[in-house]
């Protein structure tokens, strides 16, 4: 008896997901849930990382130490 090894069995669980993740937009609604997620992703995630980039803009300097001096400028 000849096997077909080309043929793959698609399970219907990961058929069902790639359609939905397809057609994602036909599904999403706003709530507050995640109106409050794209917020957070939005704007107070890169808010954070510039304000954090921002105050710390050259207290380091990583260029040029040697073993045993200090990594802060000031």
């Amino acid at each position: 008896m000849a096997l077909n090894h080309g043929a793959l069995a698609m399970d219907p669980a990961l058929v069902k997901y790639a359609n939905m993740s397809s057609n994602r937009m036909k599904y999403f609604r706003w709530t507050p849930r995640t109106a409050w997620l794209s917020f957070v992703w939005v704007f107070a995630v890169p808010f954070t990382l510039g304000y954090a980039g921002y105050i710390t803009e050259g207290k380091w300097d990583l260029r040029g130490k040697r073993k045993g001096d200090t990594i802060s400028e000031w």
